[in-house]
């Protein structure tokens, strides 16, 4: 049975890359939590005792919710998919709990922080102008770190200050970029190409030191040193942060969720309501100007 599990496995993650457009990133992240599940049943036949006892063994572990909701996600995902495909007869998982999350806030910069933030790579190379005009882009549009390294110069409009951006599941959007983003960047793009120098250029807009497109980690960095250098505590900021501080402060001026949903490229609105949590001061100035009996 375990190699007949395998075969099923190695085809549901074939599904999910090709037939749902899921990042490499979280098909990779399904592909461990679906070895250990394989590992745990050792040969042993997927029953629903076997499938309670595993997710037992994770909450004795003391993982985290967040981490045992993920992996009985994957084998949720895993069975169903063997049962519709035919490849078995019965789902094991169909009567798993997941273990409840709570609703964390984002962590949201404020604004002066952030205005220190991008103002805080100063020096006139070629490096120190990328990293100016990477900040300005990813706060100016909320894009997500992965969206922001595989940017290419043919979806920038500078004349029109829009970015076409691809997000998850390969969907683009057209997001427009604020004048000091683009401003930011076209300064930083004759020191692009210094960095290019003379190798082929692949079209990135942001390079690295040797001329290749910058990386994730790369932006991790770039973003906790400037962090540094403006006494904020790097642990804490984080580009993920930089996009939670954009959508925050898009609510904060008054922005719909509709519209930042759109910016984001959330799928679902229940994802971007989360921002209107953020700030509750917001949300009593809309109540009292909008609502005929808030008074």
């Amino acid at each position: 049975m375990t190699s007949l599990l395998a075969v099923g496995i190695e085809e549901y993650l074939a599904s999910l890359s090709a037939e749902r457009g899921l990042a490499a990133n979280s098909v990779a992240a399904y592909r461990r939590d679906l070895a250990d599940y394989l590992d745990y049943l050792g040969g042993n036949d997927p029953t629903a005792g076997r499938a309670v006892a595993y997710v037992a063994q994770l909450h004795a572990a003391a993982l985290k919710p967040a981490t045992i909701a993920r992996k009985v996600a994957a084998m949720r995902g895993l069975h169903r998919f063997l049962v519709a495909e035919q490849l078995a007869s019965e789902d094991p998982t169909v009567l798993l709990d997941s273990p409840r999350l709570g609703s964390a806030l984002p962590k949201a910069l404020t604004v002066d922080e952030v205005e220190r933030l991008l103002a805080s790579p100063v020096d006139e190379t070629a490096l120190g102008a990328r990293d100016r005009a990477l900040l300005e882009f990813m706060y100016a549009t909320g894009v997500r770190v992965t969206e922001a390294v595989s940017l290419d110069l043919r979806a920038l409009d500078l004349e029109d200050r829009t970015a076409l951006v691809t997000g998850k599941g390969n969907r683009q959007r057209l997001v427009p970029v604020g004048r000091p983003a683009i401003d930011a960047i076209a300064a930083y793009l004759p020191h692009r190409m210094t960095l290019k120098g003379d190798r082929v250029d692949a079209g990135a807009v942001f390079l690295n030191a040797r001329g290749a497109r910058l990386t994730r980690q790369g932006v991790w960095g770039i973003v906790r040193k400037a962090a540094g250098r403006v006494g904020l505590d790097p642990a804490k900021v984080s580009p993920h942060v930089l996009r939670h501080s954009a959508a925050t402060h898009m609510v904060e001026g008054g922005a719909d969720l509709r519209t930042v949903q759109e910016m984001l490229g959330h799928a679902n609105i229940s994802t971007t309501q989360v921002y209107t949590r953020v700030s509750p001061q917001h949300l009593y100035e809309v109540y009292i100007t909008s609502h005929p009996r808030s008074r």
